[in-house]
């Protein structure tokens, strides 16, 4: 579907896009029932119920498509002026961790109880993406200075240090600095500037790196520390900070081409901790195999595509960068995801958007795409 069609008019929806996320949806619930349905019927905290994991994720993705519903039948520029509140509320919930309404799950506090179980990583995200959209079109044209440059640069810093420091949660603040990286990307064109910023992280993360290598036998690094080293050699770290790594990639290897068929996996059985979390796409390819994997990459490649030909017929840069965002977020996060599952870098709790368990980040996604066809129905074509 062609948005260069000159016979379109003013309220375009983007109907492959809204089909694509439907099937992943739909996917991730059928992956989240088979990978966590022997751990729930054998967990007597989760009343023995094989489905217990399903109906949490079920009734989350019913909320966040009535909530992509109404979202997109608001105006998007109705958000313009409420984007450095959205930050503020965000920020906010984040510190509300620290509180009594925040509880531990999984040795993390990273969960507030509100009547209903809430991330506040997850609103910092869709936070992030309105108030830099705001932001960045409020500056104009002095985004293209230094001051202007590194004033957006650093303007997601403090969200992303409380979402480290008081949550713990360095991976969903690496995702929220990288949302706004790319967003400066698209709005500016000092491209140099970029490849400076990247050879300094390259050559900064590699010392860094190395320096936890030497510092092997101290806990100067602490846990993430141990994850690194662990990367590093997983052999010597087999039963212990690669054991979940190790393990998703028996499950990868043992699906073969085609895989063992939808609920055959073994590694589920106990062998994989939280399969039905960050490691599902491990075992995606164990029940699919490597076709399977390689069809829901292709998925999210062709979300991706929708979200570019929106984002390039947004009529203005306001609706573009609301739409950059969301691209930015979904390619950030399935891209480590993988990266991590299949140990490309150090594990890290991150992710399958829409696919694996967690009701507020499949409802928080929903919303964003609430935003993008919002921006979508915007779109005006002359005969």
């Amino acid at each position: 579907m062609a948005l260069n069609n000159k016979t379109r008019e003013k309220g375009y929806i983007d109907y492959n896009l809204i089909f694509i996320i439907l099937l992943l949806i739909g996917f991730g619930l059928l992956m989240v029932y088979s990978t966590s349905s022997y751990e729930a019927s054998m967990s007597t905290l989760l009343k023995n119920d094989p489905g217990y994991y399903f109906k949490k994720q079920l009734r989350a993705s019913i909320m966040g498509i009535g909530a992509m519903t109404l979202v997109s039948f608001i105006p998007y520029h109705f958000w313009e002026k409420f984007g450095l509140i959205a930050y503020g509320v965000a920020m906010f919930l984040v510190v509300l961790v620290l509180t009594p309404l925040g509880y531990e799950a999984n040795g993390a506090r990273r969960w507030l109880n509100l009547g209903i179980s809430v991330q506040p990583a997850e609103i910092a995200k869709v936070a992030m993406i309105l108030f830099l959209a705001g932001f960045v079109t409020a500056m104009g044209n002095s985004i293209k200075t230094n001051k202007g440059f590194w004033v957006v640069l650093l303007s997601p810093g403090f969200m992303c240090l409380a979402v480290w420091l008081i949550t713990d949660n360095m991976s969903s603040a690496i995702i929220i600095f990288a949302i706004a990286l790319i967003m400066l990307f698209v709005a500016s064109n000092e491209y140099k500037k970029f490849v400076i910023f990247g050879a300094i992280a390259a050559v900064g993360t590699a010392a860094l790196v190395l320096l936890i290598k030497l510092t092997e036998g101290s806990d100067v690094f602490g846990f993430r520390g141990a994850r690194i080293r662990a990367w590093l050699d997983p052999e010597a770290y087999a039963s212990t900070y690669s054991f979940q790594t190790t393990q998703a990639l028996y499950a990868i290897g043992s699906g073969g081409v085609f895989g063992k068929g939808i609920g055959q996996s073994t590694q589920k059985l106990g062998f994989l901790p939280e399969a039905q979390n960050d490691m599902i796409f491990s075992i995606i390819c164990e029940e699919l195999g490597v076709f399977g994997g390689v069809c829901i990459i292709a998925l999210f490649l062709l979300l991706l595509w929708r979200l570019l030909i929106i984002a390039m017929n947004a009529p203005d840069l306001y609706g573009s960068l609301i739409v950059v965002g969301v691209m930015g977020h979904i390619a950030v996060q399935v891209i480590l995801n993988i990266a991590v599952v299949t140990g490309v870098i150090p594990n890290t709790g991150i992710s399958l958007p829409f696919i694996s368990y967690g009701g507020s980040s499949v409802m928080f996604l929903l919303i964003e795409f609430g935003l993008v066809t919002s921006v979508s129905k915007s779109i005006i074509f002359e005969n």
